[in-house]
């Protein structure tokens, strides 16, 4: 397991655009599975490579529903959107912060996969926000610049245990 450090909100890195991956090598088959590590350690739903300091059009998102396995998205283009959901959104490049965001609640995604084979992605609600999210990341866009109102503080303290 190799963790890369995240980038934190303020650091150039993150306000840039992202460079297409033309082809597979073995250093992007190592940074995905470093993404992938670094993100399930932090406890994220998704990680794109400019937060680990990485100019790449290469996202990870695993939103831990049982039976669905973590996407690894490669220069992804959103073909379609619909409907619309607001709820809470944070970042792990903003740790402890969250902020209220109003974002597709239908998104239809192209993207190549750790093979560099095509594949269309569709996905809804915490799916569709954590694409929307990720590939917002590629183009230089953090969630803040879509917050209404404020952002507020949050804690990572699991909820306690129901009495028996």
């Amino acid at each position: 397991m190799a963790l890369r450090n995240i980038r934190i909100y303020g650091d150039e890195i993150l306000t840039k655009p992202c460079r297409p991956v033309q082809m597979m090598t073995p250093r992007i088959k190592l940074l995905i599975r470093d993404m992938l590590d670094t993100m399930y350690d932090a406890n994220g739903v998704g990680l794109a490579a400019p937060q680990v300091g990485i100019l790449k059009q290469i996202v990870v998102i695993d939103i831990g529903e049982e039976g669905s396995e973590a996407l690894v998205l490669i220069n992804p283009e959103i073909l379609e959107t619909d409907g619309e959901q607001t709820g809470q959104e944070g970042c792990l490049s903003l740790p402890g912060q969250a902020g209220m965001v109003t974002r597709p609640n239908y998104v239809k995604v192209k993207a190549l996969d750790e093979n560099m084979h095509e594949r269309i992605v569709e996905g809804t609600e915490l799916l569709a926000r954590a694409i929307c999210h990720e590939c917002d990341h590629l183009k230089g866009i953090m969630y803040v610049e879509k917050v209404e109102g404020d952002l507020f503080e949050v804690t990572d303290e699991p909820e306690e245990a129901a009495e028996e």
